[in-house]
């Protein structure tokens, strides 16, 4: 994870100089915030990289003379299928559309989103796939 991290960390700082280029070059302010608005994204992927590797230590991915078999087992955890993301989405897409036609509506997509929100995280928590 170290070399991830530091491959987003060198990114950022592409991405500043760049902006800073593009910036002096155009004096655009649209292109320049959102050149500005990656590379904080950068920065803080790499961040977190950094700090979770150190927290974890060392992985095969880490050490030059690893196998590829190092890195063999367990990933975690993989939902077959889900409904959930789709109600997810279309909850959201209901708030949105009731920002543009009035409150209630959007007041419906908001409780909508906050039910099915909690239904994605505590799908498997009960039923045939709890735990």
């Amino acid at each position: 994870m170290k070399v991830q991290g530091w491959m987003f960390i060198l990114c950022g700082v592409f991405f500043a100089a760049a902006d800073l280029v593009y910036w002096f070059w155009s004096k655009e302010v649209t292109g320049t915030t959102a050149m500005a608005i990656s590379v904080g994204l950068a920065f803080m992927i790499g961040y977190y990289l950094l700090f979770t590797a150190r927290r974890i230590g060392d992985q095969p991915e880490d050490n030059k003379e690893a196998e590829i078999s190092d890195g063999a087992g367990e990933l975690g955890f993989f939902s077959p299928h889900s409904w959930w993301p789709l109600f997810t989405t279309l909850s959201a897409a209901l708030a949105f559309f009731g920002f543009v036609i009035g409150w209630w509506l959007f007041m419906i997509g908001i409780f909508a989103l906050i039910m099915s929100t909690i239904g994605f995280v505590f799908q498997y928590y009960r039923g045939n796939f709890s735990h």
